[in-house]
């Protein structure tokens, strides 16, 4: 890169550093443009719809000025595009001219940062484990944490707060169990989790979250080197020889956070839904239905509101732009799930959704994510069928600014 690049990339760091001096971490959202916010903006559970009922753009600049243009990706076929391009994108984000200082050694780790050929072989090493037949074994664990989760729920003293007691619980221990992650290290993933996918607390916390997380797990890697047991720790120290334990960290780290934000975030707002519709509540106990509702709540919840952030390997034309290396594409899956020019047919067609993404970086975790909605759902209707909210429904506090949507708490009487 030349000289205006770094220079760019040096005035975007100074800048990052004042707006945290001056105002603290919510000063960071200054710096970001609106249209990059609106994708984040969404009232509750409201159906969205574009500004004035018309079709939101194809592609949308929204420049940061210094030197960086960022390209808003929204339609169905380009988000496909995009997410399937790999010889056109990259997501390795040290690409971009600036991002390397800035990170200062930090490591965000995972299938979701990586590129070929490193992303092919971290992606085998996984790959088994999460298809259905490699999940079959995991699925009486599932069921057994979804009743001792509701068990422990009819146990407190009411109002119970559904994200906190059952939406969080059960994906977090889950995927300990996956992993073979000792119970005692669960709260701190769970709350590592959580701060890495919130916008407003700033880069500093998403990055002091990510390096405390790997930390934790490079200890685990290591623990497991000696004697690998049968969990997927294990399994990733023995498929990934020649890998590092920091790589092995990522590549776990990725695991798990994949699969505890957004699992709970759908359990919550999936739960909201059955409160609200009858209809809803009778598909998740029927067995021919369940399966349908689960991909129709995924396409209409989109609790990953965007994609990983794609970075052009070259110039190239994206829908009526040209994008060029050095640009960041961020492609919105709400948008693309919610497009209103697609035939509706197509569009809520059962699994044709983008909920988990499309192309190489797919999410790896479908099946298991699926298993767990169908199982929590069927479960949660039959144990506590009078379940109602023990709030006003327009007090429900909804997260803002966050990459994976979802509830702060959802209080509820069980019966």
């Amino acid at each position: 890169m030349g000289l205006g690049s770094t220079l760019s990339g040096r005035l975007l760091r100074a800048r990052l550093r004042r707006a945290v001096r001056r105002g603290g971490d919510a000063a960071l959202l200054e710096l970001v443009p609106e249209p990059l916010t609106d994708l984040f903006r969404r009232d509750g559970l409201a159906p969205l719809v574009p500004p004035r009922g018309s079709p939101w753009e194809g592609v949308t600049p929204a420049p940061l000025g210094f030197g960086v243009n960022l390209w808003l990706v929204n339609s169905p076929d380009l988000v496909r595009h995009v997410l399937a391009a790999e010889d056109t994108f990259g997501n390795d984000p040290a690409r971009l001219p600036f991002m390397g200082q800035f990170m200062r050694g930090q490591v965000l780790g995972g299938l979701g940062t990586c590129d070929p050929p490193l992303h092919g072989r971290l992606r085998r090493i996984l790959a088994p484990e999460f298809t259905a037949r490699g999940l079959r074994h995991l699925e009486p664990r599932i069921r057994r944490i979804v009743d001792e989760q509701l068990d422990l729920m009819a146990g407190r003293p009411q109002p119970v707060d559904l994200l906190e007691a059952f939406a969080w619980p059960v994906p977090a221990r889950t995927m300990c169990e996956l992993l073979g992650i000792p119970a005692a290290h669960r709260t701190d993933f769970q709350r590592l989790s959580t701060q890495r996918f919130d916008i407003i607390p700033g880069l500093d916390a998403l990055f002091g979250a990510v390096s405390s997380s790997l930390a934790r797990l490079e200890q685990l890697i290591a623990d497991e080197r000696g004697d690998p047991g049968n969990r997927l720790l294990g399994t990733m120290v023995t498929r990934g020889t020649g890998l590092d334990d920091r790589t092995l960290a990522g590549l776990a780290d990725g695991v798990l956070t994949g699969g505890l934000e957004t699992t709970a975030g759908m359990l919550a707002l999936g739960a909201l839904v059955l409160l609200r519709d009858p209809r809803a509540r009778e598909r998740a106990t029927d067995s021919r239905a369940v399966d349908g509702l689960v991909e129709d709540l995924l396409r209409r919840l989109s609790v990953v509101q965007v994609s990983f952030p794609r970075y052009p390997l070259r110039a190239c034309r994206l829908g009526d732009h040209r994008v060029s290396e050095g640009d960041v594409v961020i492609c919105s899956l709400l948008r693309a799930n919610h497009d209103t020019s697609t035939e509706p047919s197509q569009a809520h067609a059962s699994r044709h959704h983008l909920a988990f993404g499309h192309g190489p970086h797919r999410c790896l975790g479908a099946e298991l994510a699926r298993m767990e909605l169908r199982i929590a759902y069927r479960r949660l209707v039959e144990r506590f069928p009078r379940m109602r909210l023990a709030i006003d429904e327009h007090e429900v506090p909804f997260h803002r600014l966050a990459m994976v949507y979802g509830l702060q708490r959802l209080p509820v009487v069980l019966s």
